[in-house]
């Protein structure tokens, strides 16, 4: 008997996803556990593998397509089994977030059927004479005066979906006579973008502050040095020593989430990682009870997932604490934007020879800038102090943590 395979959940809160690619055709063998496609989620791509062994009888979601969690995509089956299974309408085919839109829709909706008649009369197509659009894009594009037919339909089999009339509607105007428009291009939001532009503006919500303090890395650059053998970075020293002081000073380990502050034993280290698809942070977790060489050989096999586009939704949950390290950029110092709902992120700069005054005579020190933000509903300013002196104490001598 023929399987539907359903859209799954992959993470807590995820309510949708997109079809990247799928890695089977219709007609293909498929075994249990095999990757069958490839998903984006609002935090990462992934393979998501078959739940049945035969045949990929038919395929329902194509490609690009943004699919509701819980609605079919395929069909498995046996090999020339007939099945007649249609694609079930999608609640958020016009791209929008779902619910939120679901009266506009129900208008949308009515109007258009007033409007049957003469849309098929007056728009032209290859399918009866009439545009695939969906009821709220006719409607949109009605309001605006945009003619459908000069759209081009991003939605299942060419349909014309909101966002096309949208995208069409905020496009810059034509200039005036004899002179050249000025043309942008128009690069749509990923799932990824559209998460980290939501969680950025939530960031910028919460009442934020921020406190630096430079280290002294010439003990750290030792250490480094000793176990390069070991692939171990500067990346590496800092998250062990930071989830050592996290546990020390554990209010800044912390969420704030629900009207309360989550404090967490263990310190889970997110770390920054830029991607060609945008800013991804894959967390280590327990980072106080791994080794350093644990520390860097997890960091290394979580950044080449990360830039793959192969990470999975485990590996982005968790996190309590998140550090981002642009130093080998040639940043000297900066200040980072909160990661919610955790409570703190430490910015880190690059490592450079600065003069300073030791036993009264002026020496040159490798020094890094280190800038903590905190939101101030779960951390205080002097608790901030206590946190970033025992990371700079730690890190100028590691003998310190163990």
């Amino acid at each position: 008997m023929a399987a539907e395979v359903t859209l799954p959940r992959l993470g807590q809160g995820m309510e949708a996803g997109t079809i990247v690619r799928w890695l089977k055709s219709e007609g293909d063998t498929v075994e249990k556990g095999e990757p069958l496609y490839e998903l984006d989620t609002e935090k990462v791509t992934q393979e998501v593998e078959a739940d049945a062994s035969g045949t990929l009888l038919r395929i329902l979601a194509k490609e690009g397509e943004e699919i509701a969690v819980g609605k079919r995509i395929a069909v498995i089956g046996e090999q020339g089994e007939d099945v007649a299974v249609e694609a079930a309408e999608d609640p958020r085919e016009d791209g929008s977030p779902g619910p939120a839109r679901e009266e506009e829709r129900e208008r949308g909706r009515d109007a258009s059927a007033d409007d049957e008649p003469k849309a098929e009369a007056k728009e032209a197509g290859p399918s009866n004479g009439r545009i695939k659009a969906s009821p709220l894009a006719r409607r949109i594009a009605r309001e605006r005066g945009i003619d459908l037919a000069s759209l081009t339909g991003t939605g299942p089999e060419g349909r014309v979906v909101a966002e096309d009339v949208e995208r069409a509607a905020t496009a810059p105007a034509h200039a005036t006579a004899g002179a050249a428009p000025l043309e942008a291009e128009v690069v749509p939001l990923t799932s990824i973008r559209r998460t980290i532009a939501r969680r950025l503006t939530e960031a910028w919500k919460a009442p934020a502050f921020q406190i630096s303090m430079s280290a002294d890395m010439t003990r750290a650059l030792e250490l480094r040095e000793r176990l390069r053998d070991e692939k171990v970075t500067v990346t590496d020293v800092l998250t062990k020593l930071a989830a050592i002081a996290l546990l020390r000073h554990r209010e800044v380990n912390a969420h704030f989430a629900d009207d309360e502050i989550r404090i967490f034993p263990s310190a889970h280290v997110g770390l920054a990682v830029a991607t060609e698809r945008g800013l991804i942070v894959p967390v280590i977790r327990e980072c106080e009870r791994k080794s350093l060489v644990q520390i860097a050989a997890d960091r290394g096999a979580l950044v080449t997932r990360a830039r793959e586009g192969k990470l999975s939704t485990e590996d982005l949950e968790d996190g309590t604490f998140t550090i981002s390290n642009l130093g080998m950029y040639g940043v000297e110092q900066f200040i980072a934007v909160l990661n919610p709902p955790q409570a703190a992120i430490l910015a880190v700069g690059t490592i450079e020879e600065r003069p300073v005054a030791a036993s009264g005579e002026l020496v040159v020190r490798p020094l890094m800038s280190m800038t903590l933000t905190c939101d101030h509903r779960a951390v205080d300013g002097a608790k901030a102090a206590e946190f970033l002196r025992e990371l700079k104490t730690l890190l100028e001598e590691p003998g310190l943590a163990l």
